[in-house]
């Protein structure tokens, strides 16, 4: 149960980058960042990642992140009963520096599957139909969790069950937030 409480820690950072990306989409903040990452290339006449992949998201998401994991190494660090959950010595980084470097890899992470729904013609968005369909949302569940993990592989040792109770909590917690921030008007897409 530890591991668990502590692996829901570590990803906490996520959840502020998440938030603060929401926030930069509904109120337009860093729009000086809304600018596609692909700049408009095209492969096989299908956009490479899409017109919603930009530069805004890595930043925004790895400010938030920042935020949040320099607060846990600061502040929370200090405290004996998280220390006890901590999967790493939060004390001993620059959490500022790994919060940022987690959250943009973590978006970086969603780009290969941008890159395979826009050449299967799945619009950007849109979760595609059928098995593939299926298939391609819980990539988009669960492909930032690839960059996240190898950043943190920098500080954590990386446990098979760690990384299984990430899948299964990001997937849980990403489509909340998903359906919080679009109800808020914070997200284009419900997906």
């Amino acid at each position: 149960m530890l591991g668990a409480l502590g692996v829901a820690y570590l990803f906490l950072p996520l959840l502020g980058g998440g938030v603060f990306h929401g926030l930069c989409m509904k109120y337009e903040w860093l729009s000086f960042l809304k600018r596609p990452i692909d700049r408009g290339y095209r492969v096989r006449g299908s956009p490479l990642f899409g017109a919603n992949k930009t530069f805004r998201g890595p930043v925004a998401v790895g400010f938030g992140a920042a935020v949040v994991l320099g607060v846990q190494a600061t502040v929370l660090h200090r405290l004996s009963e998280v220390r006890e959950i901590e999967l790493f010595d939060y004390g001993g980084v620059n959490g500022w520096l790994l919060g940022f470097l987690v959250g943009a890899a973590a978006m970086l992470a969603e780009l290969p599957n941008s890159f395979l729904k826009r050449q299967l013609g799945v619009a950007a968005g849109q979760p595609g139909q059928g098995l593939l369909g299926a298939t391609l949302y819980m990539m988009d569940q669960v492909d930032l969790l690839v960059g996240a993990w190898l950043v943190f592989a920098l500080v954590v040792e990386v446990r098979i069950t760690w990384v299984l109770f990430s899948v299964i909590l990001v997937v849980v917690v990403h489509q909340l937030l998903t359906s919080v921030t679009y109800a808020l008007g914070m997200r284009a897409s419900p997906w």
